[in-house]
């Protein structure tokens, strides 16, 4: 299939990302990576594998992805639940959210420190409020050593949630770089 453009996206096109919870519209196309202005107004730059184009036809707007997975989740069995109630804490899956710049979009040029800082603080407080939605109870936000802004900011943003605790990360993992957070799924 070389040769062959693998995708079929063009410049307004209203797109969701596949591994987050980022809807925008096609910005600009290049050869290997789409940009797309999110709702909330930042642009982005995402792989165009990484992408879903959401159909507008009628008011109500559901992706290809999400369809097929709510079909999956319906094909799957029910199994009985056993005594005992939830798993171990311990053994509960936790949520990773790198919030290093280079992770969140390709290029910083043109962007301030401030800018930079908000669009790692508006990441953490989207990645968050989906963890609360989706009943995650734990979460751990790598923010890195570096000066210590990131993470002074994190623990502001995380002392505004009442059913929120956060502390440093398992420092044998992450070292100093890190900060896990703890949701309450009892408010």
């Amino acid at each position: 299939m070389k040769g062959k453009k693998m995708h079929n996206f063009k410049v307004g096109d209203r797109v969701e990302a596949i591994d987050d919870t980022v809807k925008g519209s096609v910005i600009e196309i290049n050869a290997s990576q789409i940009t797309i202005e999110t709702e909330d107004g930042f642009p982005l730059t995402f792989e165009p594998s990484a992408l879903i184009k959401l159909s507008e036809k009628s008011g109500l707007q559901v992706s290809d992805y999400e369809v097929a997975r709510i079909k999956q989740e319906k094909e799957l069995p029910v199994k009985p639940r056993k005594k005992g109630g939830r798993p171990k804490e311990r053994n509960a899956p936790k949520m990773e959210v790198d919030l290093h710049i280079h992770q969140l979009i390709a290029s910083t040029r043109d962007m301030t420190k401030y800018d930079i800082l908000n669009l790692q603080l508006d990441t953490a407080k989207r990645q968050l409020e989906f963890a609360i939605r989706k009943r995650i109870q734990r979460i751990v936000f790598i923010h890195g050593v570096g000066e210590g802004i990131l993470k002074e900011e994190l623990s502001y943003l995380f002392g505004r949630y009442e059913q929120v605790t956060y502390y440093d990360a398992d420092y044998q993992k992450y070292g100093l770089g890190a900060t896990e957070v703890y949701i309450s799924q009892n408010p």
